[in-house]
């Protein structure tokens, strides 16, 4: 498939995805979630990879959805909207490597929702959280009434849904929605180095750790203690829990295998 507003970009083990659509602040439509839907399809098989950065090119992240398309939709195609967008997040979000959202603008209903799709969210000090969409008489549509509660506390996640509040990136840093805040010519330096971080280590240890809290946070602490303890396991019948330990015993830097 050929990407028209989508870019990916490999550098050794780090694949960089750019929405590119400027001129609709990467407003998303469908032809925007077909291409992102196909990049993470290809970014999944690709072994070389360890770790992904999702940005926006120009001024915003994802500004939304593209209300010019929402607009004419009916209730059914509304519904079947909702359905394409909420499946493509759901597959970033359990993707088989680490996502990072650098999110240089505005991050506004969808591109809020996209962004917490993402593993870790890295933020430029321009940047501009929120989920407004009952100013427009609708709800959160990409599984924002989910995820945001999931990670901010359902007190503020219910405040921001219910008033379509806009907050800055430091807001969003001190209610936990993203990780870090930097300047905006440092973003891609700090994705990158925390990318190249992640990349750094054992990368079957790292999808069973995305794994394990992926399914714990959305099961029972008995049954995520289980599912935990099963993955725990499994490390010991790799190359890199050999290595890893030998080289801690050895007082060096582990060498480990790629994937």
């Amino acid at each position: 498939m050929n990407f028209e507003k989508v870019s990916v970009e490999k550098q050794e083990r780090i694949c960089i995805v750019k929405i590119n659509n400027p001129k609709a602040l990467n407003a998303l439509n469908s032809q925007v979630i077909e291409e992102l839907n196909q990049a993470f399809d290809n970014i999944a098989a690709d072994d070389d990879i360890d770790v992904v950065i999702l940005t926006g090119e120009g001024k915003a992240f994802v500004a939304g959805a593209d209300i010019s398309q929402m607009s004419t939709l009916n209730a059914e195609q509304g519904k079947e909207f909702a359905i394409a967008g909420a499946k493509v997040f759901r597959k970033i979000e359990l993707l088989n490597k680490v996502v990072i959202a650098a999110v240089n603008g505005f991050a506004l209903g969808g591109g809020c929702e996209l962004s917490m799709a993402c593993d870790i969210r890295i933020a430029s000090s321009k940047a501009k959280f929120g989920q407004p969409e009952v100013g427009l008489g609708i709800t959160p549509g990409f599984s924002g009434t989910q995820r945001l509660p999931r990670i901010v506390g359902l007190g503020i996640a219910k405040e921001l849904i219910y008033t379509a509040d806009i907050i800055d990136a430091n807001e969003a840093h001190r209610i936990g929605l993203v990780n870090k805040v930097v300047e905006p010519e440092e973003l891609m330096d700090k994705a990158l180095e925390m990318a190249k971080k992640i990349a750094s280590k054992g990368q079957i240890a790292v999808r069973n750790s995305k794994e394990c809290i992926n399914r714990g946070i959305e099961t029972d602490i008995e049954t995520g203690v289980y599912y935990e303890a099963a993955l725990f396991g499994m490390c010991f019948a790799t190359e890199d829990q050999k290595e890893g330990m030998k080289a801690f015993l050895e007082k060096r830097p582990p060498v480990f295998k790629k994937q």
